[in-house]
């Protein structure tokens, strides 16, 4: 019998994923539905499925009430320069720690795992004193993106530096022994072997700088170059009461994300190793 013939654990497993997956569409779907409906009915008093009288316009009232297409201008080019910047120097830090000698390898993640420990709260006055002496508050590039240069967040870091160690050291005393730089090794070897982490970053990253609202609040003033994240907050402020056009404004600020991570998912499920390892369970 071929591997593709339907059993009674796969059809178990599909089920089970077709459940798992609906609990986290449905959130979505009645975010959608509620974005729909009338702006002065009173909010329903249970969980609507469908509007019968659904009201596009809503989405129109959004972009009326704050300027919303400027914020999402900002946001767009917070993340395409902040998430490209955050792959290229968590990607280079990790495969630094990878190349250390075993000691000082262990003493940089342990330092990883401790700065990762410290909560965000506890850099925000210092950051903003940094960023006051040298007059780059108010800011776009210096206030969001330039912490991108730091790898974002160590956690990236240590991804990358735990899928490079899942190669075999082999395969980058070949490429030296034939004559390649570091950078070389890192741009034509390393990065091309890890693909998945990578995606991994981008959807990680991608979230991060698309939904921040801390730094943008801390650190801009001017309201020109406030992002997504203070738009919806000033809906909510000018039309507390609106909850159709707030589920509009979530529903535009979410959208994005959800998009990202439906293109990118093939890339997950596409990868060599995750189809060994379900070889390996089947």
């Amino acid at each position: 019998m071929f591997r593709g013939a339907l059993t009674l654990g796969g059809v178990m497993r599909g089920s089970l994923g077709l459940l798992v997956s609906l609990l986290f569409i449905l959130p979505l779907y009645w975010a959608l539905v509620a974005s729909l409906g009338d702006p002065t009915a009173p909010p329903p008093a249970s969980v609507q499925w469908w509007q019968p009288d659904p009201h596009w316009d809503n989405y129109d009232q959004v972009f009326k009430i704050v300027p919303m297409a400027r914020y999402m201008r900002n946001s767009l080019i917070v993340v395409a320069w902040a998430v490209p910047i955050t792959v290229i120097t968590a990607s280079m830090a990790g495969f630094a720690i990878f190349l250390l000698r075993p000691a000082a390898r262990d003493r940089m993640v342990t330092f990883s795992l401790v700065i990762l420990l410290i909560p965000g709260a506890a850099v925000w006055l210092f950051r903003f004193q940094l960023l006051s002496w040298f007059h780059l508050l108010d800011t776009l590039p210096w206030a969001l993106i330039f912490p991108a240069f730091a790898g974002t967040s160590p956690l990236f870091v240590l991804l990358f530096y735990w899928n490079f160690r899942r190669v075999p050291e082999d395969t980058f005393e070949a490429a030296r022994l034939d004559g390649a730089s570091l950078w070389t090794i890192w741009l034509r070897l390393a990065l091309p072997l890890s693909r998945p982490t990578m995606i991994g970053v981008v959807v990680l990253a991608f979230v991060f700088y698309w939904s921040d609202f801390i730094n943008p609040v801390l650190y801009l003033f001017n309201p020109q170059l406030y992002t997504l994240p203070i738009g919806l907050q000033l809906l909510n402020q000018f039309g507390s009461s609106n909850w159709p056009v707030l589920m509009a404004g979530s529903v535009l600020i979410a959208l994005p994300v959800i998009i990202l991570f439906v293109f990118l998912q093939r890339f997950f499920l596409n990868d060599l190793s995750l189809a060994e390892l379900f070889d390996r369970a089947e």
